[in-house]
């Protein structure tokens, strides 16, 4: 396996591609002026976006090929690995790249909601595949970041930089949110290999085994990141995964307590539940009476 190097700092990535540091903490660049890299795997300590020049039809997503041809954007957060595995073989860098350090948004509103732009956890095969359109729309943003950087630093000159960056990413997720439309017939498909694999699962030994099933679960099981999955979940249904998971386990708990006369705590331990009580609880919850007066009830 080949090596993963740090990357650390801004000026450490341009240098790398033989370009300026404009700002300590911030950085835009047209890839087409950088000098040839060789290729290597990093481990970031940046928040990086790239839009790739590509001809999408050569990619694919999942089995699928992608369906926008005028390029991708690819989001990495602070503690993920990129690069490639070709090691020291040259390649030219192409397209643009945004990148900057958490210190330029600690202790500012977008410092406070970056953990709620949830593609920076999707994985690869979920990039973000533009529109002509909206390519030009990324460019414009990517326009008046340089735009400030180039200029003299005065006391404006942070405000609107982080402001250009969140309405970059704001973007993004109108972009996201049209991508998960346009992907409609795929999303279908998930939703409904999501119910069967939470058929599946209560109707197996898993929840003895696994416990309580989770988000993440069932994101790998559909081989999906789990913010992605989430997301997506959300979009299409207007539940999170999480409700799904949990109306899905109520109603497991409901037939079971009347359809057997297995005590609450084997139904409990039974789908996954560690400590019969934190069962009771949930179900009380849920349904606004405990299990063994749910069962009298309806008897």
């Amino acid at each position: 396996m080949s090596k993963i190097f740090k990357l650390e700092s801004v000026s450490q990535f341009n240098t790398q591609r033989g370009q300026r540091t404009l700002h300590p903490l911030v950085s835009v660049l047209d890839q087409s002026k950088s000098s040839p890299i060789k290729g290597a795997r990093f481990v970031s300590d940046l928040y990086i976006i790239f839009l790739k020049e590509v001809k999408c039809q050569e990619l694919k997503y999942g089995r699928n090929h992608y369906d926008y041809q005028d390029g991708t954007l690819l989001f990495i957060a602070p503690g993920q690995v990129f690069g490639f595995d070709d090691d020291e073989k040259m390649f030219q860098p192409t397209g643009w790249v945004l990148l900057f350090h958490p210190d330029l948004i600690r202790g500012t509103s977008l410092g406070r909601t970056i953990k709620d732009y949830g593609f920076f956890s999707y994985d690869v095969n979920e990039a973000l595949h533009l529109s002509e359109h909206e390519r030009g729309t990324i460019l414009e943003s990517f326009s008046k970041i340089k735009f400030e950087l180039e200029h003299a630093i005065d006391k404006h000159s942070k405000l609107l930089v982080i402001s250009n960056i969140e309405l970059f990413l704001n973007y993004c997720v109108r972009f996201y949110d049209r991508q998960f439309i346009t992907r409609d017939n795929i999303h279908k498909d998930i939703l409904t290999k999501f119910e069967i694999a939470l058929d599946d699962f209560f109707k197996s030994d898993d929840p003895q085994v696994v416990g309580l099933p989770s988000v993440r679960f069932f994101a790998e099981k559909l081989n999906l990141s789990p913010n992605y999955f989430g997301d997506l979940v959300k979009k299409e249904s207007g539940k999170s995964a999480q409700e799904h998971i949990q109306d899905k386990l109520v109603a497991v708990a409901k037939e079971r307590v009347l359809g057997s006369n297995k005590t609450i705590s084997e139904i409990a331990y039974e789908i996954g539940f560690k400590y019969p009580s934190h069962f009771t609880r949930l179900f009380k919850q849920q349904v606004g009476e405990s299990p063994l007066n749910f069962r009298l009830s309806s008897n």
